[in-house]
């Protein structure tokens, strides 16, 4: 139960003054529904403005504060801008522009002949002086000439001055709290109290402020997973030694790499003890994951218990449970599927197998662990696609056996070193580096997007000779300010030239029956292109595609092109990924694309990836996956984790169980930023 003296930072943003139904929704939208969301949406940059009597003393690119008086509104058809032309004291002209819904709040703002100040950046379009979006339009200065001015990241229906009124609200109810962070590494780097960091970093770009506030994030995530493996380590898990018989009767094709060996032997080691195996296996696309995922289940099934495989979508399970049961055929092993869509004497069957003992191994979406579902003996839980599951869920698959499960979790994303202490820190983690031999190299070429009409010409021959081939996307729809082609769109003119019964559509914004059908056809080879945004990420696995497109590829990391281009290659033909590019690429968007053609090296491009990417974007956007940091950016990541880790360390060794003064304050640490779970597990919790 979270301590009384946080309630005030969890109240809701909907009780706060100016608050209404209209205004919930942009805040909703960017995640501040708390007051404590409030105080944590930290500005994106400061502008420092000047006060310009006209605009004869102001430079192009300059934030400035003037006087203009409204003189004409004019409205344009279709996307154009809305511009409200307005002049100043000496009647020089300048526009100011508006895109989309914004119109509606300049009409109001800006009624005709009367005069306003307008705070923004003065920019020049064509011979036409303008400031598009202004940040405020007021009738007085009062509150304007701020000398360092917060800006913040907005969303639809807000404006800078109504969401910074409402951050200062947030900031009001902050109060002191104990100090959680060992006194020699506050001394040592100058940082502030916590209440006083939050201030600060509001005010103006004050780096020690950042830098206590990313650390007191990083430490919050090391301690509660670092509370996660000692928990786990505690716990009676059921010691499991296969005795061989099993795998002996496996008849793979293809011999074993020395990793996948290894991953085996180390998992094997894991499933002896007595407490449960919590352990991560890192593998590239191909590398062989499935076959140590095989080896690991029949150890237990050779240890009389059973096992289930959890895949994150239907269509994922489904094929899991095809490649698994071609390869236990044979073994007298029994294998079933179980998900949502099971009903009736089918998913009554396989829920009394489950129940009786009689079926060992079972593959399903996250219906293998309802209320419903009862296992004679369940020791070995493996779960696909790691990075779909939170820390959360992973607790909640414990409570599905006699005693706690082992756990094998498995990602194909590669991840960087201290990454995977950031999202992983409960866990142990196997690593396949290495790839099975005779998978043959997709071949990578970059393409102009002006070439585009070649490329159409390129899959229609590849169609026509019987293959298969993914387009990707970045968006679903057009946005009215970006001119990215959309999946929709491009859908429609590839249906129109290859003919509707060929191209089928899927996209995250699509019901998931409609989904499912789109790539159950496509996998089923009744459809022979498929147009799509990033969903097709992982879990599909259609050996007769191998061509990919992927349009607008500068939009995404490396380490997302590096998946995607996964999805081909799978079977024996040589497959091909075509990166369709704009124009004007910036350096780091042309080294990701010769990165790209140069390696298939997925860990080696997770690694760059990070590089690229840089300290200034927030880990979790643009494409690079869910994480569980809103304040520290990547190279704070990089450099302030080690020491977060350690300080958990020693933090939980020399004070176990979170006791003492420090120990207390630590706890409100945990339920500030929301790891509960991690006090949850302290004896006493």
């Amino acid at each position: 139960m979270r301590p009384d003296r946080l309630n005030s930072l969890f109240v809701e943003t909907a009780g706060l003054k100016g608050v209404g139904p209209q205004m919930a929704k942009p805040l909703d939208k960017l995640g501040l529904t708390r007051v404590k969301d409030l105080a944590y949406h930290l500005p994106d940059r400061f502008v420092q403005r000047r006060v310009v009597a006209d605009l004869d003393e102001a430079a192009v690119g300059e934030n400035i504060i003037i006087a203009l008086t409204v003189r004409e509104h004019r409205s344009s058809s279709g996307r154009g801008p809305y511009r409200v032309m307005a002049e100043d004291a000496a009647g020089n002209v300048c526009a100011l522009t508006y895109f989309g819904r914004a119109s509606y709040s300049a009409k109001k703002q800006l009624p005709l002949g009367e005069t306003r100040w307008i705070a923004g950046r003065l920019d020049q379009y064509g011979q036409m002086l303008q400031i598009v979006h202004p940040d405020h339009v007021s009738e007085e200065t009062a509150g304007l000439g701020q000398v360092c001015e917060p800006i913040y990241q907005l969303s639809e229906g807000l404006t800078q001055g109504r969401l910074g009124a409402l951050v200062q609200q947030g900031l009001v109810a902050l109060t002191d709290l104990p100090e959680w962070i060992e006194p020699n590494l506050l001394e040592r780097e100058k940082w502030p109290a916590w209440r006083e960091a939050l201030l600060a970093a509001h005010k103006d770009e004050n780096k020690p402020a950042r830098e206590r506030l990313a650390y007191d994030e990083l430490l919050a995530n090391s301690l509660a997973l670092m509370l996660v493996k000692n928990a786990n380590r505690a716990q009676k898990g059921t010691p499991l030694q296969g005795d061989g018989r099993l795998r002996a009767k496996l008849s793979l094709p293809f011999g074993l790499t020395g990793a996948q060996k290894r991953s085996i032997a180390e998992v094997e080691g894991d499933l002896a003890q007595g407490s449960p195996m919590l352990r991560l296996l890192q593998g590239d696309v191909g590398s062989g994951k499935t076959v140590v995922a095989l080896e690991s289940m029949l150890i237990a099934v050779e240890a009389g218990t059973q096992a289930a495989l959890l895949a994150p979508t239907e269509i994922l399970a489904r094929q899991h449970h095809a490649t698994l049961s071609k390869m236990l055929s044979g073994t007298g092993v029994e294998i079933a599927l179980l998900t949502g869509r099971d009903k009736g004497k089918a998913r009554e069957s396989i829920l009394m197998g489950l129940m009786d003992g009689s079926i060992d191994v079972v593959v399903g979406t996250h219906a293998i662990f309802q209320d419903a579902v009862t296992y004679k003996h369940l020791a070995l839980v493996v779960i696909d696609e790691q990075h779909r599951f939170g820390v959360g869920q992973r607790l909640m698959l414990t409570q599905k056996g006699r005693r706690t499960p082992h756990c094998l979790a498995m990602t194909a994303t590669p991840i960087p070193r201290t990454l995977t202490l950031a999202q992983y820190g409960e866990m142990e983690v196997s690593k396949l580096d290495e790839m099975p031999p005779g998978r043959q190299a997709i071949d990578t070429r970059v393409v102009a997007i002006e070439r585009m009409g070649d490329v159409v010409e390129a899959v229609s021959r590849h169609l026509a000779g019987g293959g298969q081939a993914y387009w990707v996307c970045p968006m679903v729809r057009e946005s009215e300010t970006d001119d990215l082609a959309a999946a929709e769109a491009r859908y429609a003119e590839l249906r129109d030239h290859f003919g509707e019964q060929d191209v089928v559509l899927v996209h995250g914004q699509l019901r998931p029956e409609v989904k499912d059908a789109a790539m159950e056809r496509f996998a089923r080879g009744e459809a022979k292109l498929l147009v799509a945004t990033t969903v097709i990420e992982v879990g599909v696995d259609v050996p007769n595609s191998n061509l990919m497109v992927i349009e607008q590829a500068e939009r995404f990391g490396l380490a997302q092109l590096h998946q995607l281009r996964g999805r081909v290659g799978r079977g024996t033909e040589k497959s091909t990924c075509l990166l369709l590019r704009g124009g004007g690429l910036s350096e780091t968007a042309r080294e990701r694309l010769a990165l790209m053609r140069e390696t298939q090296d997925g860990f080696r491009l997770a690694e760059e990836d990070l590089r690229l990417r840089g300290g200034g974007e927030l880990l979790g956007t643009k494409q690079s996956g869910d994480t569980p940091f809103r304040v520290a950016t990547l190279e704070q990541i990089q450099r302030l984790l080690p020491v977060a880790h350690d300080d958990a360390r020693l933090l939980i060794e020399r004070d176990g169980g979170l006791t003492g003064e420090r120990g207390e304050a630590a706890r409100l640490l945990l339920y500030l930023f929301e790891r509960d779970w991690g006090v949850q597990l302290l004896r006493g919790g």
